[in-house]
C-alpha cells in the first residue's frame, strides 16, 4: 500500500515497499518543522524549481543518500555538477523508473535558478496517479492533464499570493478532475495564510470531487 506524508508547504514523501520519493525537500527553514533532513532517506528527489523553499536540503540529501533527482535539466545539473545522481528531463518528457513513471508538467511560475523552468510533475506510483502541481498559477492546458491522465490525487497550491489561491485552485481541480484534491503550499507564512476547510467545504459544494486535508505531519495511505 502507497503512503504520502506531509511534512508541510509543499514537502511530501510517496513511499511502498522499499521505494521513497520526496517532492520539494525543505526542511531546514520549514516553518512547520515536522522533520529535519536527516530523518528521510529517500530512493528519488522530485524538485519543482530553484527556489529556497522547495530544492531545499536537497544537495545535502542527495549527498548524503546518493538518491536519484529528477527535475528539469538546469536542477538535474546543480545535483550532476557535483557528481551526485540525477536524471534530467524537461517539460513535456515521459520516463519509466522502477516504480513507474514521471512526466514532466508545465508550472506557471520562477525557475529559481538561470535559464530554467518551473514545473509540475505527474507520478504513476505503483499504479497511483498523482499530480503534484507545483507552484503555479491556474492554467487552461490543467484541462489536458485530466483528458490524458486518470488522475488519482492531485496535489494542489491554494496559498495565494506566489500561487493559485483557493478560487484559482478550485477551478484547477475542475479541469482535472481527479478523484481526490490535496491541498498544500498554505499557511507557511502569513502571506499565504488559508483555510483548507474552507476550501474543501467550497470545492465539495460545487463538484464530486472528495478533498482530503493532510496534516502537516500526517501520513495517509493512498
Amino acid at each position: 500500500m502507497a503512503t504520502l506524508k506531509f511534512f508541510g508547504h509543499a514537502c511530501f514523501e510517496l513511499a511502498e515497499k522499499n521505494t521513497s520519493l520526496i517532492f520539494d525537500p525543505f526542511f531546514s527553514g520549514n516553518t512547520w518543522n515536522i522533520a529535519a533532513a536527516s530523518d528521510v532517506n529517500p530512493n528519488y528527489l522530485l524538485i519543482s524549481h530553484g527556489h529556497a523553499d522547495h530544492l531545499g536540503d536537497g544537495l545535502d540529501i542527495a549527498k548524503r543518500t546518493n538518491a536519484t533527482t529528477v527535475s528539469t535539466f538546469e536542477i538535474a545539473s546543480l545535483f550532476s555538477n557535483e557528481n551526485y545522481p540525477a536524471h534530467p528531463m524537461h517539460i513535456g518528457g515521459k520516463y519509466d523508473f522502477d516504480f513507474g513513471w514521471v512526466k514532466i508538467i508545465a508550472a506557471f511560475h520562477g525557475a529559481g535558478v538561470p535559464g530554467g523552468h518551473a514545473c509540475g510533475f505527474l507520478v504513476n506510483f505503483f499504479g497511483k496517479v498523482i499530480y503534484f502541481a507545483g507552484d503555479t498559477s491556474l492554467f487552461g492546458d490543467m484541462a489536458l492533464i485530466g483528458k490524458t491522465a486518470k488522475v488519482d490525487y492531485a496535489l494542489l497550491p491554494i496559498g495565494d499570493n506566489f500561487t493559485m489561491g483557493p478560487e484559482d485552485a478550485k477551478e484547477a481541480a475542475k479541469l482535472i478532475n481527479p478523484k481526490v484534491v490535496i491541498p498544500m503550499h498554505y499557511s507557511t507564512w502569513p502571506p499565504i495564510t488559508q483555510s483548507p476547510e474552507d476550501f474543501k467545504a467550497s470545492v465539495e459544494k460545487e463538484t464530486s470531487i472528495a478533498v482530503k486535508i493532510v496534516a502537516p505531519g500526517e501520513k495517509i495511505e493512498l
